[in-house]
């Protein structure tokens, strides 16, 4: 994470870094991405780099980080669905959202897109880190097992890795079409399907 002296910087510098780490990493994979693109495109000396940041994998981290609070954003609106609300209509709603966000900063979809295609140490261990945020969809389904909504044998695991597979594929799609309708039209269809399969009439 950024040491004390990033933190006193102003915001506009702030953002100016920030800005050329997401513009290099949503464009190259971790191991590819070079800190000499960063810092020139930041306007700052190498060196002032190594005041502000241990190494790349800290700069990558702290990225990450505020790329998650403003994602955090769209999560904190799902409080606004009707409590009742099951499983599959959280999710479709979800990825909507996730959709809208593609569509307003596609670098941050494209920077998401790099991960899952990064097989180096330091990704690998971060995105299994991150998987931990599917914990909230295990949560609606168990919590939809104990209304009577789904089958109790339900492998609840299974079925969010499902759910979060399909959506980083279409969400990898949507870079190539830009076609939020018909991702959306097909999220509707595979959730349709994996209802009728799990669901109690």
């Amino acid at each position: 994470m950024p040491k004390p002296t990033f933190l006193n910087l102003s915001p506009q510098k702030q953002k100016r870094i920030f800005d050329a780490a997401v513009q290099e990493f949503a464009a190259k994979r971790f191991d590819e991405a070079s800190i000499n693109h960063i810092i020139k495109t930041a306007g700052i000396p190498r060196g002032s780099f190594y005041q502000y940041f241990d190494n790349k994998e800290d700069l990558y981290l702290y990225m990450v980080a505020e790329i998650g609070r403003e994602k955090m954003v769209l999560f904190k609106q799902m409080e606004a669905l009707d409590p009742e609300a099951d499983f599959f209509e959280t999710c479709l709603y979800s990825f909507s959202q996730v959709l809208a966000w593609a569509k307003a900063k596609p670098e941050y979809s494209r920077i998401a897109s790099m991960m899952e295609l990064d097989n180096s140490a330091f990704i690998s261990k971060l995105r299994a880190h991150s998987a931990a945020g599917l914990n909230m969809y295990k949560e609606m389904l168990d919590r939809d097992k104990q209304r009577g909504r789904i089958k109790a044998d339900t492998d609840t695991s299974l079925v969010v890795d499902m759910f979060y597979t399909f959506s980083v594929n279409l969400s990898k799609e949507y870079q190539q079409t830009g076609s939020e309708e018909m991702l959306l039209t097909r999220m509707i269809s595979m959730l349709r399907i994996l209802k009728e399969g799990i669901a109690i009439d």
